[in-house]
């Protein structure tokens, strides 16, 4: 039992032995060794390593991947015509010399990123001095883009290089500050509302001028279409009177009596109709006193 768990401590010890020397280099990533402290390996390649046993020597990791640092504030920025504008921007970078970086710059990525963060802005506050902003929106921002990415090289690679290398650099956005962003948007509105009523003007004016052509229209056409009723009506009454003329011309006395007919028609024509006659002496019931009350009555001819 005793030899038991003998082995059984030997093989715990030997695993806690092995798990403290033993360490794996992920791919992404460089495997820094400290000996009391100090710097003693870089391992750039990924796999199984040893090391000796804490205290004597620890290991840390730093990310070898390419890294995005993008602008996390939004103080605008002075233009040479001495505009303030606010831009995003972001920056690809990645650390080279883990041991440089650690010496000069910090033992994570968050250093790196907080001091390259403040080196980035004030390279794109010195070259947006330069620049107007006609300028920051045109082509010339590929220009303004290469001599920021050139400065920020300069920096950190300067007297105590920092380890790292800057891929690129990129502006998403230039923009005016609020108030001025607000001011530009009314003077738009205000100049968008002048064009749409001075196209409402005009179109009502265009409209007027359409409804008084068609009016015109209208009355000369209802004029002509008057004149040539008036005349088609003139023609057929002279051309009834002429038939009327022939008819009533072969029995003057038939033509007498249809003519009485046709006014006693028209003066009977209501029973609210009064009429205030002397039947006996007047012209206008002359039929009624030869034809007697036959209704078939009509003078005798001669």
């Amino acid at each position: 039992m005793n030899r038991i768990g003998l082995i059984l401590s030997s093989l715990l010890v030997l695993v806690v032995l092995a798990s403290s020397t033993l360490f794996v280099v992920d791919q992404r990533q460089f495997g820094v060794v400290y000996a009391l402290g100090q710097i003693k390996e870089v391992i750039t390649e990924p796999g199984l390593n040893i090391k000796l046993p804490p205290p004597f020597q620890n290991v840390s990791y730093i990310d070898k991947r390419l890294l995005t640092l993008e602008s996390s504030d939004s103080e605008p920025m002075l233009t040479a015509e001495k505009q303030r504008v606010v831009i995003d921007w972001f920056v690809r970078w990645r650390i080279t010399e883990p041991s440089e970086y650690i010496r000069n710059v910090g033992l994570n990525e968050s250093a790196g990123a907080s001091q390259l963060n403040r080196v980035v802005r004030n390279a794109f506050q010195e070259e947006i001095n330069k620049r107007t902003v006609k300028e920051l929106l045109s082509l010339k921002r590929e220009a303004l883009m290469a001599d920021v990415k050139a400065e920020v090289l300069d920096k950190v690679r300067g007297s105590k290089p920092w380890g790292v290398d800057v891929v690129d650099v990129r502006i998403t956005r230039v923009d005016y500050v609020e108030a001025i962003t607000e001011s530009v948007y009314r003077r738009m509105e205000a100049e968008r509302k002048r064009v749409a009523n001075e196209l409402r003007s005009t179109g009502a004016a265009e409209g007027e001028k359409i409804r008084a052509d068609a009016d015109r229209q209208r009355e000369v056409t209802i004029a002509n279409a008057y004149r040539d009723a008036q005349k088609i009506k003139g023609e057929g009454d002279a051309e009834a009177a002429r038939i009327y003329g022939e008819a009533f011309g072969k029995d003057p006395q038939f033509a007498q009596f249809y003519r009485s007919l046709d006014a006693y028609k028209s003066s009977f024509n209501s029973k609210s109709d009064v009429m205030v006659l002397d039947p006996a002496s007047s012209d206008f019931f002359k039929v009624f006193r030869n034809g007697g009350s036959g209704s078939n009555a009509a003078p005798a001819k001669k």
